[in-house]
């Protein structure tokens, strides 16, 4: 069986400003992809995850933590 590959996916967040809402995020993706690597910046409102999800599943991560991903 192949191993999934892990892709980067980008998404513009808001709602997003300060390092415990960057901390929730992460940890929100972490929760459904424990071997993702995340990075965000909180100015930019960015959420930067290398991860074997598909991108509506990184979404959904961070929608259910409250913070709203933008087209």
């Amino acid at each position: 069986m192949e191993k999934p590959v892990a892709a980067t996916i980008t998404l513009k967040v808001a709602g997003m400003s300060c390092s415990h809402c960057a901390q929730a995020v992460t940890a929100a993706i972490e929760s459904k992809d424990p071997t993702a690597k995340v990075a965000i910046d909180v100015a930019a409102g960015t959420v930067k995850a290398e991860t074997i999800l598909p991108r509506h599943v990184v979404s959904m991560a961070v929608e259910e933590e409250g913070y709203e991903v933008q087209a």
